[in-house]
């Protein structure tokens, strides 16, 4: 049974999840691409730190919420593995992060 707090928990992996996933592309379309093609390295230092702080804490949230809820392994793994990947983070809202997820808690 979900606690207020685990639902809290859950919430703001929700938000951060989207937040770093935003980041993550934000960093690889956009920032990267100008410090290579336009010699603009200060691109990728604002938004590498903001997607840098986004992935630790979205990381943290993720096990946090994992234990609160007792996710399998396979369900917190493929959580931090969505998010290396571009719209990773995105997928993992749909199908892992969700109350009718058909992953098992």
């Amino acid at each position: 049974m979900e606690t207020k707090k685990s639902n809290k928990a859950l919430s703001l992996l929700r938000i951060v999840g989207w937040l770093e996933g935003l980041s993550l592309i934000a960093l690889v379309g956009v920032a990267v691409p100008l410090k290579y093609l336009y010699n603009k390295p200060e691109a990728t230092k604002e938004v590498g730190m903001a997607h840098g702080m986004l992935f630790i804490v979205y990381s943290l949230l993720l096990f946090l919420v994992a234990y609160q809820l007792k996710w399998t392994f396979k369900r917190t793994v493929l959580g931090f593995i969505a998010s290396f990947i571009p719209f990773g983070t995105f997928w993992a809202e749909f199908k892992l992060f969700r109350d009718d997820s058909s992953f098992s808690q």
